[in-house]
């Protein structure tokens, strides 16, 4: 039986005009890609670069959509149960992704439940902190923090992102006690912090940049290995404190459809992205934002989100973290 049902499926692949072999997939009516976060992060931003683009190589509208809530549950879901025809895709990221499948106890996904299709980009998360917070530097800010246990807040994306989780290392290997406040996207939690509503956060450096530059928050390091060439003066976390020896974490981004999508869709939209990617302005605004493009073939993106996948539930397993989406 599962002999015929391969061979059935192969023959309406091959009688589908669409998908015959050698062929370019196009879509026929407009996309839509749902962001699982509010407006304003990387996210967002990346999508709405994206979608202009896919419209016009495809000559299809091509929408955004932002389903916030539960860490990126919600918008994940809603394209988990979308059509796999490549009309519906999301602008997934390290959250949802990756983090959240280890993270929360049930989900209405698995990791089997998308196909990765490729990478926007990616980039360290930045530690950053409102003016009136007596530190110039993070080993100042965790010595404040030690001498206010459980009295200063930090925002974040969603429980589960991974500026949640670079918090939450953080406070552990440092040994300091922070109150944890979730808001539905870095824009909600930027504009809080901005406003003094909270003391720090890790932000996406893609998307707190320009708070950075403008002088609204004080940067005291990035959450990756090395410096960042956009925040030269801005040490790695690893290089200020011993305790901090071995954090390393990048955020990423990236598109991904409904399981079940066949391939040449799947290829088709990686090679519109490939070319995306190769654009000045989008080269551009990578710089712009401090990120590195995370093109990759289906199978090398593939290959990277296992790997974060793997790496986060090894982190979280280590940490004792569970938490019940909501």
């Amino acid at each position: 039986m599962p002999q015929l049902t391969r061979r059935a499926a192969l023959a309406s692949l091959l009688a589908t005009p669409a998908l015959a072999q050698g062929a370019d997939w196009r879509p026929s009516q407009p996309i839509r890609i749902v962001v699982p976060a509010a407006p304003g992060g990387t996210a967002d931003i990346s999508a709405r670069l994206l979608a202009p683009y896919l419209q016009t190589h495809f000559g299809q509208n091509c929408v955004v959509e932002n389903r916030s809530g539960a860490g990126g549950v919600i918008g994940t879901s809603e394209i988990v149960r979308a059509a796999p025809d490549g009309l519906n895709l999301l602008l997934g990221n390290i959250g949802p992704q990756a983090i959240g499948l280890s993270l929360y106890r049930t989900l209405p996904y698995g990791r089997d439940s998308l196909l990765p299709i490729a990478g926007t980009v990616r980039g360290p998360n930045v530690l950053v902190v409102h003016p009136s917070v007596p530190a110039n530097s993070l080993p100042e800010l965790v010595a404040h923090l030690k001498q206010n246990p459980g009295k200063l807040s930090y925002g974040s994306p969603g429980v589960g992102q991974s500026p949640h989780l670079t918090g939450v290392w953080f406070n552990q290997a440092t040994g300091t006690e922070a109150i944890h406040i979730p808001f539905r996207g870095a824009g909600p939690a930027a504009v809080e912090l901005v406003a003094g509503n909270i003391q720090y956060m890790w932000d996406n450096l893609t998307s707190g940049i320009q708070q950075i530059r403008g002088g609204r928050v004080r940067a005291l390091a990035v959450s990756s290995a090395d410096r960042n060439p956009q925040l030269p003066d801005v040490p790695a976390a690893r290089e200020t404190m011993p305790e901090l020896a071995q954090f390393d974490v990048n955020t990423w981004f990236g598109i991904f459809a409904p399981a079940g999508t066949p391939r040449p869709i799947a290829e088709s939209i990686n090679r519109a992205m490939k070319s995306w990617h190769e654009t000045e302005e989008v080269k551009a605004r990578w710089r712009e934002m401090g990120g590195v493009s995370l093109y990759g073939s289906l199978e090398e993106y593939a290959a990277f989100v296992n790997t974060e996948i793997d790496k986060w539930a090894t982190v979280i397993r280590k940490e004792g973290l569970q938490l019940d989406a909501s």
